[in-house]
């Protein structure tokens, strides 16, 4: 026998079974049985309609229609039929629907991942462009804030290292938490671009500020070294803002990543060895700077992290609000 099952997260009106993103534990609104493969297609095409996200598990050659319809088939691999295997997306080998749950977990926490590489890496071009775009329009050292090897030491020690623990790091807590993106999500949609731009600016003003000071209080080159260690900081501390959307970089999560916490460390021996060790004096250009510059690199650097908690704590506090439901989750079982 053939039993499909529909359920219906927030309204128990639709017929579908929802499985909960953190616990693969079904609830059951209504069961629709011995149907024909046409009414599960018709099923799953109505599910998604209407907005849902559709995954379909099946083993039969009659699923093989809505396996292919569905936003995701997922088929037996032990029960199976080929027919099935070869209309889903997903092959369950074990047979064992906890699995899906594992799989689902994994594939949002390389999502999650990617995401927060490229926003880390978008945001510190923009910061690039920006303070070059700045420094060539004020006439700022000349048009040129950071000398070449500088530009290269910024982007090749600390924003890597940075990246590099971001996309390898321990992805976000809470993701089963939440319900499926929309499948026409954009990676990086309007208000993400926005903040991006933003964070550009806030990385180009700040910059600019300090080697303006420096340049006028002391000269070109403790002006350009002092530039270069404040934009490295706020990259540094970029990447700590982008480990959440939501939770504050103040949270005890934020320290709990060990890969993001060995980079982390690379990053500020690259920011410190920059301007304080002989040889690499020699190859970027740089001076060695007093307690006051790097306290006054530090405190500008930290203007990142400002402007970031604000951001969160709106979106806390619209988050707090009713009527932010996200999208919902369908699954059909045959």
């Amino acid at each position: 026998m053939c039993t499909t099952t529909l359920a219906k997260h927030h309204s128990p009106n639709c017929l579908r079974t929802a499985i909960h993103p953190a616990q693969p534990v079904t609830r059951c609104n209504g069961v629709i049985a011995r149907v024909t493969p046409e009414h599960k297609v018709r099923l799953v095409d109505i599910l998604k309609r209407r907005g849902h996200i559709v995954a379909m598990t099946g083993d039969g050659v009659n699923d093989a229609p809505a396996l292919k319809k569905a936003d995701i088939g997922i088929a037996m691999g032990i029960t199976g039929t080929e027919v099935s295997k070869e209309a889903a997306a997903m092959i369950l080998t074990n047979d064992d629907f906890a699995t899906i749950v594992k799989a689902v977990e994994l594939g949002r926490g390389l999502y999650d991942n990617l995401r927060r590489y490229i926003r880390y890496q978008i945001g510190a071009l923009c910061g690039f462009v920006t303070t070059f775009l700045g420094a060539s329009l004020l006439n700022i050292v000349g048009g040129i804030p950071f000398l070449p090897l500088q530009t290269i030491w910024v982007n090749f020690t600390t924003q890597v290292a940075q990246a590099i623990g971001l996309g390898y790091g321990k992805p976000a807590e809470g993701l089963m938490e939440h319900d499926p993106r929309a499948t026409d999500e954009p990676l990086l949609d309007r208000p993400t671009l926005i903040w991006l731009a933003t964070v550009g600016l806030v990385f180009g003003a700040t910059t600019l500020s300090v080697i303006a000071w420096a340049h006028n209080a002391h000269d070109t080159d403790v002006a350009r070294t002092m530039g270069m260690t404040t934009f490295a900081i706020l990259d540094l501390l970029y990447a700590f803002t982008i480990k959440s959307e939501r939770e504050s970089v103040f949270s005890l999560d934020t320290f709990a990543d060990r890969t993001f916490r060995v980079t982390t460390a690379i990053g500020i021996a690259a920011i410190v060895l920059a301007p304080e060790l002989g040889i690499l004096q020699r190859v970027l250009g740089t001076v060695s700077l007093t307690r006051n510059e790097w306290a006054i690199c530090v405190v500008a650097g930290l203007s990142i992290i400002v402007v970031s908690e604000v951001q969160k704590f709106i979106f806390r506090r619209r988050d707090a609000q009713p009527g932010g439901a996200a999208h919902p989750v369908g699954t059909t079982t045959a």
